[in-house]
């Protein structure tokens, strides 16, 4: 009798166990796909918010259930308090999910969600700080790329393409009234860069007939005429002329006007500052950090971010003096900073990716198969543009991939090596292509960490130099330099933002280092006035990833390999450095 009860009692505490285990199980499957729908959810409202956004984003977004709407370049937050409002409800409703309960995957997604809220609410007080006209990243700069680049996949995306052209004088009035708030709370560009801004604007104007808008657009229009239907009906002569009329009713007016906008508020009294780094302005020390905490996705003080930078610049020094007394062959010390001149066999870039391909295949996991098509920077806005960049694809449509590279910035053939290295394998386009074909959630492509990819693709940089066809010694002397300079660069960004450098101060600086050309000077240090922490995105998140293959090295001992260590960073996809340092730990584990 006692035995039949207690194998009841047994009995019915493991079924009670069964019942708690598949109520569990349930909790979990719900869990995750309330968190997917709220990502998914998230997604298509973020990506939907201006035209450009979407149609770069996506190629087919009624796949995401994504209707078309009215044609928008967006516009200019200027109530910080709706922003930090935002940013709260967004963090209310994450801190909703039970974390324990998501997949791996959607955890990842979770933590860095958090971050990235934890982030933008310390920063949105200091939205008006931020420069949407800086040289080079600039909207100026970047918006006729972005235009000249939006694929038509369809005539309706000609029609749409035309509407946005439409639509750039009333975005730059956006931008002006913007400028206009900044310079009534004294945060407006000093002089010398409404000058810069002024020049550069001008010279896009004076391109006239042979701006690459009206290239681009011929382009793009015979591409659809030949796969045009029997049943459609456009013309291309129309769409040629529809261009032309909204080029020069639209695009030049609005630069024109960006121009004279930019010098009524110069000239008002209340506009008046002087080039002087963040630190100047109120709160300013609190402003630079959080921007370099969101530019590098490091969370290390700026006193720390110096120190790391100076111990790599010792140990990058020592490496130049140990190849130099090792090569007979190397560059003298004093021609350091200056460029080589290195001929490679085969310069074309299409040969050179070939190459670089080849290089890495040992020391990083296989890349999917893409097309490459290498564009050129026009000739008369070479002094305006970066010296390449990648022009990211659909994250449904990342077959085909776009690199520009700026021939008026390319001295020699080791340069041009090197920066296809940046901008494609193993850098910018390598790293996109491999982590799509992962799958993520769809968020995380619009979630942006600057340290992680420039990070990776400057190391990718520094890798290159050892698959460039020169001597080891060669290499080296050639990546630490290259590394010194962009060491320079960060310590002058931290000194001007955040120490409070002025012009005198940084030539100083510079002439320890035997750099004593203060012209060369004044233009980097007027470049990092005007754009603060641009360089750190480099730099730092170059550093950063050194600091992560030591630890994993230590951590993983004999059983560490390149492969193994850049594998878990391109699985992980961008993300702050701390929650990449958590995933080579789980990866030992």
């Amino acid at each position: 009798m006692h035995r039949k009860r207690s194998a009841a009692i047994a009995f019915l505490f493991l079924f009670t166990l069964i019942l708690t285990a598949c109520h569990m199980q349930n909790a979990v499957v719900a869990e995750n796909h309330r968190f997917e729908t709220y990502t998914r959810t998230l997604f298509c409202q973020e990506v939907s918010g201006n035209t450009i956004a979407l149609h770069y984003t996506l190629k087919n977004p009624e796949t995401y259930g994504i209707s078309p709407a009215s044609v928008s370049l967006g516009t200019f937050v200027t109530d910080t308090a709706s922003v930090c409002a935002a940013l709260e409800n967004a963090q209310s409703f994450l801190s909703s999910f039970h974390a324990n309960r998501l997949s791996k995957e959607n955890r990842l997604t979770y933590d860095i969600l958090q971050s990235y809220y934890e982030l933008e609410l310390k920063l949105a007080p200091y939205a008006l700080y931020e420069e949407p006209l800086s040289p080079l990243t600039g909207t100026q700069s970047q918006l006729p790329i972005v235009l000249s680049e939006y694929q038509f996949y369809t005539i309706t995306d000609a029609d749409t393409y035309l509407k946005l052209l439409e639509k750039v004088p009333e975005y730059f009035d956006s931008i002006l009234m913007f400028e206009k708030i900044r310079a009534d709370k004294g945060l407006f560009m000093s002089e010398d860069s409404v000058n810069s801004l002024t020049e550069e604007c001008n010279a896009f104007i004076k391109m006239g007939k042979n701006n690459y808008l009206y290239t681009s657009f011929e382009s793009r229009i015979n591409a659809l005429e030949e796969t045009k239907s029997p049943t459609e009906t456009w013309s291309k002569k129309s769409y040629l002329k529809k261009n032309e009329t909204c080029i020069k009713k639209y695009i030049f007016p609005a630069y024109q006007s960006l121009i004279d906008g930019l010098s009524e508020i110069s000239d008002s009294n209340h506009a008046k500052r002087d080039k002087q780094g963040l630190c100047s302005l109120p709160n300013g020390k609190t402003y630079y950090e959080l921007l370099v905490q969101r530019q590098t996705g490091s969370s290390r003080k700026i006193e720390e971010l110096k120190e790391l930078t100076k111990n790599q610049m010792s140990d990058d020094l020592t490496a130049i003096q140990m190849a130099l007394n090792g090569s007979s062959s190397a560059s003298p010390e004093s021609d350091l900073f200056s460029s080589q001149g290195i001929l490679l066999e085969d310069s074309n870039p299409d040969s050179i990716l070939v190459s670089l391909q080849q290089c890495m295949k040992n020391a990083f996991p296989k890349p999917p198969s893409v097309n490459v098509q290498i564009k050129y920077v026009s000739q008369s806005m070479e002094d305006y543009v970066s010296p390449a960049f990648y022009m990211i694809p659909a994250i449904d449509n990342t077959k085909n991939n776009i690199i520009y590279i700026n021939s008026g910035q390319m001295p020699d053939d080791l340069t041009l090596f090197t920066t296809l290295a940046h901008e494609g394998y193993p850098g910018h386009l390598y790293q996109n292509v491999y982590y799509m074909s992962q799958n993520p959630n769809p968020i995380r492509c619009l979630l942006d960490f600057g340290g992680y990819t420039e990070g990776w693709a400057t190391y990718s940089e520094m890798l290159s130099y050892y698959y460039a066809p020169i001597s080891k010694e060669e290499a080296c002397i050639m990546q630490k330099n290259t590394s010194l300079l962009l060491g320079l660069y960060a310590l002058t960004d931290m000194g001007i933002h955040y120490d409070g450098w002025t012009l005198s101060d940084t030539v100083k600086f510079f002439r320890e280092y035997g750099i004593a050309d203060a012209d060369s000077v004044k233009s980097i240090y007027e470049l990092i006035v005007q754009d603060p922490a641009n360089y750190l995105k480099y730099y730092i998140g170059y550093l950063e990833f050194l600091e992560l293959k030591k630890e994993a090295i230590k951590m993983w001992g004999d059983e560490f390999t390149q492969k193994r260590f850049h594998k878990v960073i391109l699985d992980t996809g961008p993300a702050p450095f701390l929650i990449l340092q958590e995933q080579l730990k789980a990866e030992q584990n």
